[in-house]
């Protein structure tokens, strides 16, 4: 006869607790709002392309929401949340404080929203929807995006400086990063390339001039006339808030961002990288460089396996993507926008 297990209060509470926590994982599919907001992804692309018609630059910043949401504990909208009271958020994080911009775009998406079908459409798809616009509406491919995500109730500051990479990162560690979230080494090379669009910071780079590895150098992956032109916009000891292009054409969304690499013409350090420091990630970017229809394919593959990545625990949709529905609202002064990278 088979004995009888006893399992401990505490590990039947828990084994309770994950299974409702998980049972709250909503199935993504392709035209969720079909029926209960069948305007939704018209009235995304419409206000992407009026921002992206005030500031070009506009569209790659809300684009790289995206990766800053989706890598944080899911495609969850966290990113968006304002500091308030007991929760210091994520927009203050390492990697994103004076760097992450754009998020009054998603605001005037969501109004239009709300406006349109109140209460229906999450901040969290709203990021992803925007994401996939920016890449059409600067000349990349257009895919089918899978909706029906949650907002989540808060944002984790320890989380995004624990998970973000850092400019210096490398080859290996972003290997490492991706792989954690089930990407592959051709993921991690075509995401990277939504770098095609937008600018960084001066305050990024000014290492890799002056000072690569804690050398008292400038970093040796880096072509001699690109170096020159860099030390112009970025003199050591200048303005480091100012901004140069992360390709050689940031308004267009191509393959140059590769060809830029392979011409150790790479913008980031964590760009150039994937080129001069792993056979691993060079074999891609050398396919894409001469191949962008090979590099638009992968980086759709790319975005959606990216937005696949769920917060299992239970969510909402918010009214407001800059704070929980019950929350209390954080001062004027915190909600501004940050200045400035890409």
């Amino acid at each position: 006869m088979a004995q009888l297990r006893v399992v401990p209060l505490a590990a039947l509470l828990l084994a309770i607790l994950l299974c409702g926590v998980e049972a709250t994982v909503r199935e993504l599919k392709v035209g969720y709002y079909a029926e209960t907001c069948p305007e939704a992804e018209d009235i995304v692309l419409a206000t992407m392309a009026r921002a992206q018609a005030r500031e070009a630059r506009s569209v790659a910043s809300v684009m790289r929401l995206q990766f800053h949401d989706c890598f944080v504990n899911g495609c969850d909208g966290s990113v968006l949340m304002d500091p308030r009271p007991g929760m210091e958020g994520e927009k203050d994080s390492l990697s994103n404080i004076n760097s992450l911009r754009s998020f009054d775009v998603v605001d005037e998406i969501k109004a239009a929203l709300e406006d349109r079908c109140p209460g229906v459409v999450s901040c969290a798809d709203i990021i992803v929807m925007a994401a996939r616009d920016a890449v059409v509406l600067t000349g990349g491919p257009n895919w089918a995006v899978r909706l029906g995500r949650d907002d989540s109730l808060t944002a984790s500051h320890n989380d995004s400086d624990n998970i973000m990479p850092s400019p210096r990162a490398n080859a290996s560690a972003l290997i490492r990063l991706f792989a954690g979230l089930n990407l592959s080494v051709t993921d991690l090379v075509a995401l990277s390339g939504s770098h095609s669009i937008g600018k960084a910071r001066c305050f990024s780079i000014v290492f890799r001039l002056y000072n690569q590895s804690g050398s008292g150098q400038p970093d040796p992956n880096m072509d001699m006339a690109y170096r020159s032109a860099l030390d112009t916009l970025c003199p050591q000891g200048g303005d480091e808030e100012v901004t140069g292009g992360l390709d050689a054409t940031p308004r267009v969304f191509d393959n140059q961002y590769f060809k830029d690499l392979v011409a150790l013409r790479g913008f980031l350090n964590s760009d150039q990288t994937l080129f001069s420091d792993d056979v691993r990630t060079q074999r891609v970017v050398k396919v894409f460089s001469s191949n962008q229809d090979a590099f638009f394919k992968a980086i759709v593959e790319g975005m959606v396996k990216m937005g696949d990545l769920q917060n299992p625990k239970m969510g909402e949709i918010r009214r407001n993507c800059r704070v929980a529905n019950f929350a209390p609202v954080a001062p004027k002064e915190v909600v501004a926008d940050r200045v400035l990278d890409f």
